[in-house]
C-alpha cells in the first residue's frame, strides 16, 4: 500500500527490505535514497532505524512495541544532525483524534463522576498489545487528569480506580478501531475513530516522507499537520 501511494504522487521505490534481504539495508544503498519508510516488526525495527539515522537518511517509523528505546533513538538523531519521523498512526484522522483526546481529558478533570476507559480492536495478525494509538491516547488521559495514576492493559490484572483501563481486542481482519469512553451513574461520552482501510495510513506515512526529505531533527504528525 505505501509503494503503491509512493507511485499515485510521482516517486520511485529506489529499495525494499524484509527479512530475505536485511543485508540490503546498508549505507551504499541508503545513500541512493531521499527517505525511508519503517514498518517492519518490534524485534526489527530499532536496527532498520539506527541505520537509516547513521546514513543520514531520513527515516519515518510507524512500528510500535519497541518504544522502550526510543529516547536511545532519539539521541543518535541529535548526535549525528539526522531527521527521524515517529508516529504510532498516520491516519491524519486519528490525529486529529490524538488532539480531541487532549483537549477532552483536559475537560474532563474536573469532573472525578467519570471513570475513563479505552478500548482498541485490531486484526488477529498484530504483534503488540495495546496497540501503540492506544498507548499514545492513554499517556495522554493520564497526563491531563490528576487522578489518574497509571495505564494497565486488562490482562487478568487488577483495575483500579486510579488506574486508566486499556481492552485489546483481536479479531478478524479490523483494519483498526479505537474508543475512549467516559462512564457515570448519570450518562456515558465516547470518542471513536474506526479506520475503513489501510489507505489513510499508508498516505500519511509517504506524506510524512516527504515532509521529512530536506529536513534535520525530530518530528511528529503534530509537526506536520501544524496541529
Amino acid at each position: 500500500m505505501i509503494e503503491a501511494t509512493c507511485l499515485e504522487r510521482g516517486h520511485e521505490i529506489a529499495l525494499v527490505v524484509d527479512k530475505a534481504n536485511q543485508n540490503d539495508l546498508n549505507s551504499e544503498n541508503l545513500s541512493r535514497v531521499d527517505a525511508a519508510i519503517d514498518f517492519s516488526t518490534p524485534d526489527s525495527a530499532f536496527d532498520n532505524i539506527m541505520k537509516c539515522i547513521e546514513a543520514n537518511t531520513p527515516i519515518v517509523s510507524g512500528t510500535t512495541g519497541w518504544l522502550n528505546r526510543k529516547s536511545e533513538i532519539e539521541n543518535a538523531c541529535k548526535a549525528n544532525n539526522a531527521s527521524f519521523f515517529y508516529a504510532s498512526n498516520f491516519s491524519i484522522g486519528v490525529n486529529l483524534l490524538f488532539a480531541i483526546n487532549q483537549k477532552l481529558a483536559r475537560l474532563m478533570d474536573g469532573f472525578d463522576n467519570y471513570q475513563c476507559e479505552i478500548e482498541e480492536t485490531h486484526h488477529i495478525h498484530k504483534l503488540d498489545a495495546p496497540s501503540g494509538t492506544a498507548i499514545s491516547l492513554a499517556d495522554d488521559i493520564v497526563k491531563n487528569i490528576r487522578r489518574l495514576d497509571k495505564w494497565k492493559l486488562a490482562e487478568n490484572t487488577e483495575i483500579n480506580r486510579n488506574d486508566l483501563q486499556i481492552t485489546a481486542i483481536r479479531e478478524g481482519e479490523v483494519t483498526g478501531k479505537h474508543t475512549i469512553t467516559y462512564e457515570s451513574n448519570v450518562d456515558t461520552i465516547s470518542l471513536s475513530h474506526e479506520a475503513k482501510n489501510r489507505k489513510g495510513f499508508a498516505l500519511g506515512a509517504v506524506m510524512a516522507a516527504e515532509f521529512s526529505r530536506d529536513k534535520k531533527g525530530i518530528y511528529t504528525m503534530q509537526d506536520m499537520l501544524a496541529i
